[in-house]
């Protein structure tokens, strides 16, 4: 099983819609991916270690599937579309990593 996580890294400078993201792009992105993407999680930061400092990351999402072959598979023929989509919600360049999931 592998992660796919997507990380948007915080900065004065950065926009991020989440309303946006979470009831427009996540939902699309799911519909494209369809039944190979066995879940989405979306995470917004809140804080740093240190009280009151900010988060690294302002938003994340982690979506989850069977193996690389079936991420590649599905994200592909739909890569325009999603990441065509990115400046509706973000000014931010997102960091895309593809993890095995251990645990």
């Amino acid at each position: 099983m592998i992660k796919v996580s997507v990380l948007y890294q915080n900065a004065e400078d950065k926009k991020f819609d989440m309303a946006y993201y979470c009831n427009r792009h996540i939902p699309m992105v799911k519909q494209k991916l369809g039944s190979a993407c066995k879940r989405v999680d979306v995470d917004q930061g809140l804080g740093g270690a240190q009280p009151g400092s900010k988060p690294a990351f302002v938003a994340m999402a982690h979506l989850v599937f069977d193996s690389v072959d079936a991420f590649q598979k599905a994200f592909g023929p739909h890569a325009d579309a999603i990441m065509g989509d990115i400046p509706n919600y973000t000014n931010i360049q997102p960091i895309i990593q593809l993890n095995e999931v251990k645990m």
